[in-house]
């Protein structure tokens, strides 16, 4: 009996096992890479992590396609970017991402002894008229969410003047820009005209602090712009210290890069941000297939998912404040809404009507971008080019 008993019990086990071998098992790498990014920051900059999610998620993508993708970084090393190119092109990397601006004339040096390699220069436009076969560059249309963005600092200004904690003449907007670059104007004039699309009573002051990412910096920027009247705090810079001292003052916020609500959860709206998964799948994915990346990745946006806003804080956001950026999302989409739409605003009080601007990184403006009513921001190169100071911004400072 008990050897009867032992041979029905093996028999069930067998019949266990092979049962669950009929469950479908996870596909285990065929293929395995190794993927390099040069970062100019780490972990604790805004800006990189937003790099990183990315990444991760492309790792996602290929892993579900049976294919391995090891990320190698290199971080916090604006200077020899060409020796971090280099040492990742001799550690195996089939492509290589430098994540800012900046970093491309050295990545350039590198990408000449590496042909196999393609290296892509993010936020950059250099690579697009190079003579080099390996090296393409990338820059999403953020302008087109840091529009939606200035849509919700929009509605929470007409919030506070209806409550009647500020007058129109007191909705005033402040803004951390890094750079005097055509980059952060074109942003900041975005976020700017989306605030005036649902506040036309708005106006804005930006400080620039001359640095990508410097957490004091940006911090008493932020306090210096809330001294002089800003209720509503946003930025072109790597760390949250703006959205921290926002809410340290009682004011508002809104973000770039990652969701800043968990920093400053009764001051932080909303943020923009690019998101770089599509890009980093496609670049891969391109030459995994032996083939070569479009040189000069322009034209994606919000209609791509490659331009997103984060979660809007409903607990702080203003009423309205969801639907009036969906609807300015479809008409952007659409092409309904230009976003520099030359009726819209002014420049030394007239209408702008020619604005030239360089295409090919030699400083020598050949280019009519104003044309069919409006200018064709990274029509022409995916790198922004608007550069223009239009009315109802004021500049603190012009240093940097």
């Amino acid at each position: 009996m008990k050897k009867l008993f032992a041979l029905v019990l093996a028999i069930a086990m067998i019949l266990g096992l092979a049962a669950c071998g009929d469950k479908p098992q996870p596909a285990a790498p065929t293929q395995s890479y190794k993927v390099g990014m040069v970062c100019i920051g780490d972990a604790n900059q805004a800006y990189d992590r937003n790099f990183y999610m990315a990444a991760d998620n492309a790792v996602k993508y290929f892993a579900d396609k049976g294919v391995s993708i090891e990320w190698v970084y290199k971080y916090n090393n604006p200077v020899e970017v060409a020796d971090d190119c280099a040492e990742l092109a001799e550690d195996g990397c089939i492509a290589v991402f430098c994540n800012s601006y900046g970093q491309e004339a050295q990545m350039l040096m590198a990408a000449k002894d590496y042909p196999d390699v393609a290296f892509a220069a993010l936020t950059n436009y250099a690579s697009q008229a190079d003579q080099l076969d390996n090296t393409i560059n990338a820059f999403p249309d953020i302008f087109e969410g840091r529009y939606l963005a200035g849509v919700a600092a929009g509605c929470k200004l007409n919030e506070l003047i209806e409550k009647g904690e500020i007058s129109e003449d007191e909705a005033v907007l402040g803004y951390v820009g890094a750079y005097t670059y055509s980059e952060v104007i074109s942003g900041y004039t975005a976020f700017f005209l989306g605030a005036q699309s649902v506040c036309p009573s708005a106006s804005m002051k930006v400080q620039f602090i001359g640095s990508w990412g410097n957490t004091e910096a940006e911090r008493a920027a932020a306090q210096s712009l809330i001294d002089l009247g800003a209720v509503i705090i946003s930025q072109h810079s790597d760390n949250t210290s703006p959205a921290t001292t926002a809410q340290e003052n009682g004011c508002y916020h809104i973000g770039y890069n990652i969701s800043m609500s968990d920093v400053a959860p009764e001051a932080s709206i909303v943020s923009s941000r690019i998101d770089w998964t599509n890009y980093f799948v496609y670049v891969i994915e391109t030459v995994i297939n032996g083939e070569k990346p479009e040189q000069d990745y322009m034209g994606h946006g919000l209609k791509d998912g490659d331009v997103k806003l984060t979660e809007l804080n409903t607990a702080i956001a203003a009423p309205g404040t969801e639907e009036a950026i969906a609807a300015a999302e479809e008409a952007i989409k659409s092409g309904a809404l230009k976003i520099f739409d030359t009726s819209k605003f002014t420049v030394n009080g007239a209408e702008l009507t020619s604005s030239m601007i360089d295409i090919t990184a030699d400083f020598a403006p050949d280019i009519e971008a104003v044309f069919d009513g409006y200018f064709h921001e990274s029509y022409f190169v995916s790198a922004p080019q608007f550069a223009e100071q239009i009315d109802n911004i004021e500049l603190v400072n012009t240093a940097f």
